[in-house]
């Protein structure tokens, strides 16, 4: 059986559909028309990934309440917005909220699945065996890759999986200005320039939450961002 998709979506014939197409691309997806549906399904055991839409029934935000509720309950948790609404302040309210992505309705069936497999990509390949762990260590980050964890001065710094990737990517080579074409790449992610920024925002808080005076990533106006050298 495929991996394990969960999709939160109130019009039936549409959630039909999606659940139909993606268990035809080998996935084990099931469908949930409310916030309070899927919820209780996950207290129980949570999928693999999720997608979810933001107006659910009588909640025109509901998306982005079950979305809190699922960060809350695993900060590595594949989640994607799929949705009609596609305002610059609703894709930067999703990313804010620890969304890995933020779809349309108007994507094609190819194209949200090229985005899921992506997203599973990065999950592998934590996992694929290596001889020794990769710890990458600068100052007072510590990054291991196979357990996909950072810690700032020892304490953890709860990343989602774009999240991660997106430091990594920085990490690797402190002092390098990455533009936003390279942090799409390197991160798979295909967005527009507003949607990399939202989600370095949102890293640097994370960071900050953990160590007030954090200022490790750079912007470089014009160009991209980098990892302050130590």
């Amino acid at each position: 059986m495929g991996r394990s998709i969960a999709i939160v979506e109130d019009e039936p014939l549409i959630r039909a559909n999606y659940v139909e197409a993606l268990n035809r691309f080998g996935y084990d997806a099931r469908g949930y028309g409310s916030r309070q549906e899927a919820s209780s399904a996950f207290a129980m055991r949570l999928p693999e990934l999720v997608i979810i839409d933001i107006g659910l029934g009588d909640e025109p935000e509901g998306g982005f309440d079950l979305c809190r509720e699922l960060r809350a309950k695993s900060s590595t948790l594949p989640l994607i917005f799929l949705t009609a609404r596609d305002s610059d302040f609703d894709v930067i309210s999703g990313l804010r909220l620890g969304a890995d992505d933020y779809l349309s309705k108007d994507t094609s069936l190819h194209q949200l699945a090229a985005r899921i497999a992506a997203l599973f990509r990065r999950i592998e390949s934590l996992k694929a065996p290596a001889l020794s762990e990769t710890v990458i260590e600068h100052g007072p980050l510590k990054m291991e890759a196979e357990r996909m964890r950072i810690t700032w001065k020892g304490e953890e710094v709860p990343l989602t999986v774009t999240e991660f990737w997106m430091v990594h990517t920085l990490i690797r080579f402190p002092g390098h200005v990455k533009n936003r074409d390279q942090l799409m790449r390197e991160a798979e992610l295909v967005v527009d320039d507003a949607t990399i920024t939202s989600h370095i925002k949102r890293i640097r808080k994370k960071f900050i939450a953990v160590a007030p005076d954090f200022d490790a990533i750079e912007t470089v106006h014009g160009v991209g961002y980098r990892w302050k050298p130590a």
